[in-house]
Parts: structure tokens; C-alpha cells; sequence
């Protein structure tokens, strides 16, 4: 076995998209997800077809036992971790005002306590192999403040406490020979049927604020994670990588 991949949040968009590109003969990967089995299992079946071993793994990212779990999951399954992709989160694009404590914790709990959490069950088991990756899913709300784009209170201070961690944390495991980045998407299509933040209005109004002039696909995500995790990109670690078409 080459490489095996732990990808949290993959049942649906970009982190299936992630699975579905770094599957090859000789990888394994752990498929987590919340709840949507039915949709882990399909991204479990596209790695298969394309020649991976894939084992699928339910649990809230933001509990605090899930992220250990998920860890000690690709050990049991597969004997060792090379790359952890931590995808698992969600946007609230709620007012600060009109949140209370439970709403913001939420958001916490999944987006930087969870990783948090990954990254310190997973850290000490990438430091005993070769070309370990830990890849950490920002967002462009983190980086994007404007008049015309929606501003997410919650979620852009949890992502950005996320970007600093990775770079904390890339000089910290440097000398271990783990390398530790973000990719910051911008705005990206869900998948058919998945909950979406804006109306279809909106989306139209939100290109135009694209210099690309179109919406993300979780494929152009999952090209960077991609080589992000590859033995060529051995000497990039502490960076913050946007996929955005020109969102500024």
C-alpha cells in the first residue's frame, strides 16, 4: 500500500471530490462523513472503481471523541496515515448580533475545535512515516470582506484561527518531515440538491464578483489537495493556497 488518506466531510462536494482524484492502485483511504452514509459509501464506491481500498466512518467531527476515532480507524484498517484532508464544516452566514452562544458554538466545535482536535490525534502518527500531509479546508470568508459579498461572521473568524494553526504548526512538525497547509476555496457549487447558501438569483449576482466569471467546482479544489498531497509538493508547507477565480 502507497498512501492512505484520511478525508473528513466526504461524502458529498469537495471532500468527495478530494477521494475521488487521489484514488489510484496502492492508496487507501478512511471516508468520513456526518450522517450521509448513502453518499459516503458512493464516494467509497468511486475509490474502488479506480483501484483504492476505502472504509467508510460516521461521526460528528465536532464531538470530541469523533476526530481520535477517525485516526485510530485508518490505523486498525490500514496500519499507518500518510495524508489527513480536514474538509468537515459548514457556512453560517448569520448577523453576529442575531446568533447567542449555542449558534457560534457550533461553528467552533466543527470548524477549529475539530481540526484542532485531528490535528492533534493525527500529528504524532504523519511524524513516524515519510512525506506526511496534514491539508486543512479554509474558505475565502476568511480573506474576502467587501460590500458586494456576504460577509460570514462566525465561520471567517473560525477559518482564520484555522489558517494560523497550520502555520504554527508547519514550523512546529517541519523537522519531522510533515508539511502543513490550507487550501482557501472561494465560492464553489454544491452538489444537486444540497443545501445551498444563496438563491439562484444570488449565484448569478455572485459570478459577476468572480473575475473568472464563474462559480468553483469541487473538482478545481480538489486539484490543488491533490498535489498538495503528492511527493512533489514536499517543499511547500505553511501556506494558505486560494482557489477562487481572482475573488479578492
Amino acid at each position: 500500500m502507497n498512501r492512505v488518506f484520511l478525508v473528513t466531510g466526504a461524502a458529498s462536494g469537495i471532500g468527495a471530490a478530494c477521494c475521488r482524484r487521489m484514488a489510484q492502485e496502492g492508496t487507501a483511504f478512511v471516508v468520513h462523513t456526518r450522517k450521509n452514509a448513502e453518499g459516503a459509501q458512493g464516494t467509497a464506491a468511486a475509490i474502488r472503481k479506480k483501484g483504492g481500498l476505502a472504509h467508510v466512518v460516521l461521526g460528528d467531527i465536532a464531538s470530541p471523541e469523533t476526530p481520535a476515532a477517525l485516526v485510530q480507524a485508518a490505523l486498525d484498517q490500514f496500519g499507518r496515515l500518510d495524508v489527513v484532508v480536514a474538509n468537515a464544516g459548514f457556512a453560517d452566514k448569520t448577523p453576529l448580533v442575531q446568533t447567542d452562544d449555542v449558534q457560534l458554538a457550533k461553528t467552533f466545535d466543527t470548524v477549529l475545535w475539530g481540526f484542532i482536535r485531528l490535528a492533534r490525534a493525527a500529528l504524532p502518527v504523519l511524524s513516524e512515516g515519510r512525506d506526511s500531509r496534514l491539508i486543512a479546508i479554509s474558505s475565502f470568508v476568511a480573506h474576502t470582506f467587501r460590500n458586494d459579498v456576504t460577509v460570514f461572521p462566525a465561520t471567517s473568524a473560525a477559518k482564520a484561527a484555522v489558517e494560523a494553526l497550520v502555520r504554527g504548526l508547519a514550523i512546529e512538525y517541519a523537522p519531522r518531515g510533515v508539511t502543513v497547509n490550507a487550501v482557501a476555496p472561494g465560492f464553489t457549487q454544491k452538489d444537486a440538491g444540497a443545501h445551498a447558501a444563496y438563491s439562484p438569483a444570488q449565484w448569478e449576482m455572485v459570478k459577476r464578483s468572480v473575475p473568472l466569471g464563474r462559480l468553483g467546482t469541487p473538482d478545481d479544489v480538489a486539484a490543488t489537495v491533490n498535489f498538495m498531497s503528492s511527493l512533489e509538493a514536499g517543499y511547500v508547507t505553511g501556506q494558505t493556497w486560494h482557489v477562487n477565480g481572482g475573488l479578492i
